[in-house]
């Protein structure tokens, strides 16, 4: 509904519901600090990734990522968002591929290591080119998806990478990676009752 339309049916925009509203009062703009709103998400626990993909020259580029989400089974699609400028985020752009690594338990060194700003993040990483992407594959993992970038969106400071899993495969034996308020963990499979 338009601002016009609103103002023909006698109806101003702060008597719709807030979810029909057409602009968002400035009360509720600003309120969340960064560590509020770090606490909060930090509160939802997360596997623990590296995103990974090539330069133009064939360079392995990295970073560590916690937002990854599937999107859809038909066809298989999945999300990663990434922190702009990345050099990792480029390389995805440059090449169109990408691998998500899903972290087992003992990599939290790993995940430290592609989080951090160090140039050379692959160096003593043990890893292997994909099947179909070329994307790199680290060893030791629970599982990983090699994907073809099929969308890119902005969002605020980060874009929103939708992938079409092409090809991928899990471990049966290792256990995952968890990251929850500031704190690597590990998880441990329960029985259920």
């Amino acid at each position: 509904m338009t601002s016009a339309a609103l103002i023909r049916l006698g109806l101003r925009d702060e008597d719709l519901p807030m979810s029909e509203r057409l602009s968002t009062p400035d009360t509720l703009l600003d309120q969340v600090d960064l560590h509020t709103f770090r606490s909060v998400m930090g509160s939802l626990p997360t596997g623990v990734s590296v995103v990974t993909s090539l330069t133009a020259d064939g360079e392995p580029r990295g970073l560590t990522c916690s937002a990854v989400c599937s999107v859809s089974a038909s066809p298989p699609l999945l999300l990663v968002c990434v922190k702009q400028p990345s050099a990792t985020l480029e390389a995805i752009h440059q090449s169109s591929v990408f691998a998500v690594n899903f972290l087992s338990a003992g990599m939290a060194e790993t995940a430290r290591t592609f989080a951090s700003p160090v140039p050379e993040r692959f160096e003593g990483v043990p890893w292997s080119a994909g099947k179909r992407t070329s994307a790199p594959l680290l060893d030791n993992t629970v599982a990983f998806a090699e994907c073809i970038l099929t969308s890119s969106h902005l969002a605020g400071d980060h874009q929103v990478l939708i992938g079409r899993l092409v090809h991928g495969d899990v471990s049966t034996t290792n256990t995952p990676l968890a990251y929850w308020r500031a704190q690597f963990s590990e998880v441990h499979a329960h029985p259920a009752a």
